[in-house]
């Protein structure tokens, strides 16, 4: 009886230090099928992205040296980790143990084929996150949880629903002031979302005082958390409640490091960034009425792809600017264009929307699009113009065939006529052709009326800074733009301050 009791002790002993050390030191064979499976699939719908699909038709890079590295790896020592790691000098503590050697080993074998787009999109998404994060108190290296949670990809929905480069539930996004129905879905707005996590990883890092836990509590909620801190006795670091937490958080922590690791070392790895040109110099334009992405693409000549990937919050391609104060995202050297030809984009959008003509957009190129709850064939096909027998046949749908949320269509838009034609064709008076120079003349034999010219004035005019003040919002209110402010100010950052005094004019 006294050795079954015995027996029983040493075998609750052997448990309790067997969770102590997992603790300490993580298994390295853990399971991170789940994490390459989330940034496959966020990569590959990355894909279809307008910049991923110019450069994949101009770039000859695609041989890696990674491929002989990454045979090499195992042969690398943790004291060489541990050192770069340190180098880095970051708020957040870049721990090294067997699973963050395991996550970098997985980066290092998933970026070899995505550095293109992570380098490419982190030099246009990076230094608004650095900003952001800067403003709320947040360590800047917390950017890196994008790579994790959606491959720096604004268009990315999990399994479970998140959406956005920050991943966010529905609720959490109400919670945090996101705007999120039927045509908007600002989870996906790069700067709100931004915004909104910075604001999240702040309450969270109050409520434990410890950034890893903090982004413990943002994978699977404070709920866990602090169950699994109950569990583990009331210890207080990620490593200590290791055991207790839900398995996808638990890697949460070395995927973040392994991240941060490679997005720094990456050409220790043999590891060559290309190069996808993306509109580092973007602006925005306040809009008055509403507008179809498509309508841009036909007057202005921005293409409708391209417009998706710098306003993903946009979920139908229509802008509600009617009712409410909204804003496009266009390339700078297109903006003097899109306010000349503002007019006829409102115009043209209208009668888009009101399915009063046929959609008059460039296209000798394919265009992708994300089936969404609630879509079908017809629905689809009535958006872009096309008939359901095509978008069937595009995409190998045979009659009985049906849709599936998250699905991606090929679809093939209509031929504009100023790219083949130098006039439009005979009869087409429904819709002026786009970069046409007759666009906004009147009609023949009718005078022109005088337009009364407003008093130029070079009176400088000035604008003290209040709180919850940005420059688009004050770009907006003065009828300018956010890049003519920072030239009249000398600003190399759009960082402003309550009570600082700007030339808006």
């Amino acid at each position: 009886m006294k050795k079954h009791i015995f027996g029983l002790f040493l075998f609750f002993v052997l448990l309790f230090l067997s969770d102590a050390l997992r603790a300490q030191a993580p298994n390295n064979s853990i399971d991170t099928g789940f994490f390459k499976a989330v940034d496959a699939a966020n990569y590959d719908s990355l894909l279809h992205n307008f910049y991923m699909q110019q450069y994949a038709r101009t770039s000859n890079n695609s041989i890696r040296r990674a491929s002989q590295y990454y045979a090499e790896f195992d042969n690398i020592p943790d004291s060489v980790f541990i050192q770069r790691l340190k180098k880095l000098h970051m708020v957040v503590p870049m721990s090294y143990n067997s699973d963050v050697r395991a996550y970098i080993k997985v980066y290092v074998r998933l970026m070899s084929y995505r550095i293109d787009a992570m380098k490419a999109l982190s030099d246009y998404y990076f230094p608004m996150f650095e900003e952001t994060l800067d403003r709320y108190n947040v360590p800047e290296e917390l950017k890196y949880l994008t790579i994790v949670e959606s491959a720096l990809n604004p268009q990315a929905t999990s399994r479970a629903g998140a959406a956005g480069l920050w991943q966010f539930m529905y609720s959490t996004g109400k919670t945090y002031d996101l705007e999120i129905n039927s045509l908007i879905d600002e989870r996906r707005d790069p700067y709100k979302s931004t915004v909104a996590a910075a604001k999240l990883l702040k309450a969270l890092y109050n409520m434990y005082h410890d950034w890893h836990l903090a982004m413990a509590a943002y994978n699977c909620g404070p709920g866990n958390v602090n169950k699994a801190i109950a569990r583990s006795g009331g210890k207080t670091s990620f490593w200590e409640i290791y055991p207790y937490l839900p398995r996808e958080t638990r890697n949460y922590v070395p995927a973040f490091i392994g991240a941060t690791y490679v997005m720094n070392y990456y050409h220790e790895h043999g590891i060559t960034p290309g190069k996808v040109e993306m509109p580092l110099k973007v602006d925005t334009v306040h809009l008055r009425r509403d507008v179809h992405f498509l309508a841009v693409d036909s007057v202005v000549g921005i293409p409708a792809s391209q417009l998706r990937d710098l306003n993903p919050q946009y979920r139908a391609d229509i802008i509600p600017a009617s009712s409410h104060s909204y804003a496009i995202c266009i390339p700078s050297n297109k903006m003097s264009r899109f306010i000349s030809l503002e007019d006829s984009v409102y115009a043209v959008s209208k009668r888009i929307i009101s399915k009063k003509t046929d959609i008059p957009v460039s296209n000798n190129t394919v265009v992708y699009h994300k089936v969404r709850k609630g879509e079908t064939f017809n629905s689809i096909a009535q958006k872009y113009g096309v008939s359901v027998a095509n978008l069937r046949r595009w995409n190998g749908k045979g009659r009985k065939s049906s849709l599936r949320v998250g699905q991606t269509l090929k679809i093939y838009l209509p031929i504009r006529a100023d790219q083949n034609n130098t006039n439009p064709p005979a009869g087409n008076t429904t819709t002026p052709a786009p970069n046409n120079p007759t666009v906004n003349k009147p009609a023949p034999n009718k005078p022109t009326p005088p337009k009364t010219q407003p008093a130029k004035t070079n009176q400088p005019v000035y604008y003290v800074v209040k709180n919850g003040d940005n420059l688009s919002s004050i770009a907006a209110k003065y009828h300018t733009t956010v890049n003519k402010i920072m030239k009249l100010n000398n600003m190399k950052s759009t960082v402003i301050r309550a009570g600082q005094k700007i030339r808006v004019k």
